[in-house]
């Protein structure tokens, strides 16, 4: 700003080297300059002669010719190939060269080489010290140094400095914002303050993103609740064997509820926190049976029922939702749940120890098979899927029971994508449901429409610590095409 006082900065270039600055910094001290208004610029370009890395290296350390010289200088006669051999980049060339400006000479009988001049002018290095320092030169001697690939020619940029509209010899920072310092003394008045610049970009807000799951399970929740289905209750991670296992009429023989099957918890490892006549009924049911049910025919076990575990299935919450609905005046409804379960499986690329379930069930009278197979119908088809086949299964607490598959077209072949069935009298009956009320459910994973929806093939990229935060920030938003 001072040197602009007094007139004009023809070339940022000279005005550098002459102020000892580094360019590129005097450019960046000018932006900023030029930025505030207190200079203007124009950009200008001209023809520089540089120095190539080969040609820096000569300068340093001298041209072949004269390392060559040199070193059989101070070591005596040499072999040609020792010469090479110490000098491996340049001894080739700086051998040719000497020998051509009779620096040295070779005994023809013992193949020794010396020197044959007392001292020499490294003409090559002066040469480049010339061009490197703009002094002057023949223009036949800087075509040579570029034909050895030593010089080049480099259009450089560089600016012509004016005052600019704002211009000041001293530069005083403009503030950004009105502090409380200043709106108390009143120094406010005679600040001066940036403009706003009203077309520039905000900074991006950084906030929390939402996780794969979660989208899909928002797609999942809206869809159930436009068929009118009712979200329950499933906070209970933690559920008694009773709950979990024995109101669904699973003997408590079964293989599901072994330690290898199912997480028992150590503390609290049991509860009671079970209506006792409710709790006779199911007792019963497995003993002797009921509603031409000849039961499980064996000991039931209070104590066993009573044992903690994480819930290996939503369908505990259905059970407890279907005791309240008993206990409370029957009327028909349509319930489904969207949480977490457990089980104890073989960590792979499909298969976690912990997951989640999406489980709908109906509630009311006079429902059959076919009912069950138009509602999945109709949930599978507002997530897409139209190419359904159903295929009979086994489930503990559910006769008849069917297994779900729906062509994948990408993988050209059928995926089993849930299961279903019609719950049991031997479920409903002790809760106190009326004889004609029939109970239809379904359930699947929330993982696996996911893994499909977002292309993964591995279940822990999706889920669990190996998941990158980059993915949960940068995947895009989950929406199902109706079929």
């Amino acid at each position: 700003l001072g040197e602009l006082e007094s007139g004009v900065i023809e070339n940022s270039l000279e005005f550098a080297k002459a102020k000892g600055f580094d360019h590129s910094e005097l450019v960046g001290v000018i932006n900023s300059l030029g930025a505030d208004g207190f200079v203007v610029t124009e950009t200008m370009k001209k023809q520089e002669r540089v120095l190539t890395e080969e040609g820096e290296a000569y300068l340093s350390q001298g041209s072949p010719e004269a390392q060559v010289f040199y070193l059989v200088k101070e070591t005596g006669p040499l072999a040609q190939q020792e010469i090479v051999s110490r000098l491996p980049q340049v001894g080739k060339i700086g051998f040719a060269k000497c020998m051509q400006n009779k620096w040295i000479s070779m005994d023809k009988a013992t193949k020794q080489v010396s020197t044959s001049a007392e001292e020499i002018t490294d003409q090559t290095k002066e040469l480049l010290r010339s061009i490197a320092s703009s002094e002057e030169y023949k223009e036949n001697e800087f075509k040579e140094m570029k034909k050895r690939k030593l010089v080049k020619e480099v259009e450089r940029a560089y600016f012509k400095v004016q005052k600019g509209p704002d211009y000041a010899p001293v530069r005083v920072k403009a503030s950004a914002d009105v502090t409380a310092e200043m709106l108390a003394s009143g120094s406010w008045k005679t600040t001066q303050f940036k403009e706003y610049n009203f077309n520039a970009q905000g900074k991006l807000p950084e906030g929390g993103h939402l996780h794969p799951l979660l989208k899909v399970r928002a797609q999942m929740r809206t869809i159930l609740l436009d068929m009118g289905f009712q979200e329950m209750p499933t906070n209970n991670w933690v559920e008694s064997a009773f709950w979990n296992f024995d109101t669904l009429f699973q003997p408590q023989s079964h293989p599901a509820r072994d330690a290898h099957d199912t997480f028992f918890v150590k503390n609290p490892q049991l509860s009671e926190n079970f209506p006792p006549e409710y709790c006779e009924s199911v007792k019963e049911m497995h003993e002797v049976g009921g509603c031409d049910s000849i039961g499980w025919r064996y000991n039931w076990s209070k104590e066993e029922a009573c044992k903690n575990l994480l819930r290996t299935h939503t369908t505990a919450v259905s059970s407890r939702m279907l005791y309240q609905l008993a206990q409370e005046g029957f009327e028909p409804k349509k319930y489904f749940s969207i949480d977490r379960v457990f089980r104890n499986e073989n960590l792979d690329q499909t298969h976690l120890a912990e997951f989640h379930q999406i489980e709908g069930l109906i509630a009311d009278k006079g429902l059959g098979l076919a009912d069950l197979m138009g509602v999945i119908s109709e949930f599978f088809r507002r997530l897409g899927i139209t190419n359904l086949k159903f295929k009979p299964a086994y489930n503990p607490y559910t006769e008849p029971s069917m297994e779900i598959f729906g062509y994948h077209p990408i993988l050209k072949s059928w995926t089993e994508i849930g299961n279903s069935g019609v719950f049991r009298p031997e479920m409903l009956r002790p809760m106190g449901l009326p004889e004609d009320v029939s109970v239809i459910a379904w359930g699947l994973s929330l993982e696996r429409p996911t893994m499909i929806q977002y292309n993964i093939k591995n279940i822990r990229d999706l889920f669990g610590h190996k998941i990158g935060i980059d993915d949960i920030r940068d995947n895009p938003i989950c929406v199902f095409k109706e079929g």
